[in-house]
């Protein structure tokens, strides 16, 4: 036995691995000898069987190469097709997000309107008892303290009573309710007034807001929030309580554009901005629309408009930041600017006591609501509601005879 320092072993491994590289490339060069002769002569069974193995082996390595475009087209695909999967998926939760910070808001807007004392009438406990219950429109009243008369004089002429009311709830999925908030000194005795009209009639709804002319988009936006947190509808209605209304005429209206989601329903205008201090709608944020003599944006007139559930969700989950300016009905349209939301300007909604109502009804064109454009309302319309009811009006069996 024979021993060896670490140089020379490491010198004999270097010959070793020299002698089997020059070994393995003589094999080389032999084999490629013989596959340069395959096409040059005779051959022999070996050759010709050597032969047919490289040409396997190249083929094979062809496939390989072949298959592994192949692998990497299908990955390619398969991460493409991923990455559109997702997207869509991420899409549809964001859309069932949305839907359900509306569904929370509403909520949280009852919740609110309950411990904040307001009274709510009986129409939490309906609310609750018919949760389930898709309605085609909410219809609210804005009515005030003073407006007793008026209210007298709309419950007289076409606004349904007692069974008559149940009965176009259920049946037709109308719900219509005098709104109103409460006074500066709660529990006082306007508010005891209204409590006891209501007990009486159980046609209010009561929100938790102060009463007052400089206030009204304020409670225009918590007429929305509490009514979409009530009532599950297609529409959130808002009328005043000096206009006259027909109930299926709006009703079919309405029903035309049920199955748009962002839909605002009304009488358009654009009116003057008035800079003007000491006269009626004086705008004190005038210098936000431009130069002097400029219009507003086109709004609905408050008389009648109606919006879609959509965007009473979408008040009511951003009430706290919407802006408000000195009309009501300005603020309203200035909520949706910058929504993809689709304005209708239908004149039906707006039509003029007689004579007009009747030329348009013998037009085969009825009217939706109608007012003195004079008064913004009927004037004296505690006492003028009738006869327009009369004449303008379409009749108890319209209403019941109507299909929604």
């Amino acid at each position: 036995m024979s021993f060896k320092s670490k140089g020379e072993q490491s010198s004999g491994n270097f010959v070793s691995k020299k002698w089997t590289f020059l070994l393995c490339l003589a094999c080389f060069c032999a084999g490629m000898l013989f596959t340069n002769r395959v096409g040059t002569g005779p051959q022999s069974k070996g050759i010709m069987r050597a032969s047919a193995i490289e040409a396997e082996k190249l083929k094979l390595i062809s496939e390989g190469c072949n298959l592994q475009s192949k692998e990497k087209m299908d990955v390619s695909k398969g991460i493409t097709g991923e990455i559109f999967r997702t997207h869509h998926a991420i899409q549809t939760l964001d859309k069932t997000i949305s839907n359900l910070e509306m569904e929370l808001a509403a909520t949280r807007a009852a919740q609110e309107s309950l411990l904040g004392g307001s009274p709510l009438s009986t129409d939490v406990n309906r609310a609750e008892s018919s949760s389930k219950r898709k309605y085609l429109m909410v219809i609210g009243i804005n009515t005030a303290f003073s407006s007793r008369k008026r209210r007298e004089s709309v419950r007289a002429t076409w606004m349904p009573q007692g069974e008559k009311q149940k009965k176009l709830e259920d049946e037709k999925g109308i719900i219509i309710r005098f709104v109103i908030g409460h006074s500066a000194t709660t529990g006082g005795i306007l508010d005891r007034a209204i409590e006891a009209e209501n007990k009486k009639h159980g046609d209010f709804l009561r929100l938790d807001h102060v009463e007052g002319y400089l206030e009204l988009s304020a409670k225009t936006k918590i007429y929305f929030a509490t009514a979409a947190a009530l009532w599950d509808a297609d529409f959130y209605v808002k009328v005043d309580d000096d206009v006259h209304v027909n109930i299926a005429t709006l009703g079919e209206t309405l029903v035309r554009h049920r199955k748009k989601p962002l839909v605002y329903i009304g009488c358009m205008k654009s009116g003057p901005v008035l800079s003007q201090k000491g006269v009626r709608y004086h705008e004190p944020e005038h210098w936000k629309f431009g130069e002097a003599g400029n219009k507003y944006f086109r709004h609905a007139t408050g008389q009648l408009y109606a919006i879609s559930k959509d965007l009473a969700s979408y008040i009511s989950i951003h009430q706290h930041v919407l802006h408000k300016y000195a009309n009501e009905d300005v603020s309203l349209g200035s909520w949706f600017i910058g929504l993809d939301v689709e304005h209708i300007d239908d004149r039906r909604l707006c039509c003029g006591t007689p004579p007009d109502c009747e030329w348009k009804a013998q037009a085969g064109n009825a009217c939706v609501a109608s007012f003195d454009w004079t008064c913004s309302g009927i004037c004296k319309s505690a006492d003028r509601i009738k006869e327009v009811h009369q004449r303008c009006g379409e009749g108890e069996n319209a209403l019941w005879s109507a299909t929604f």
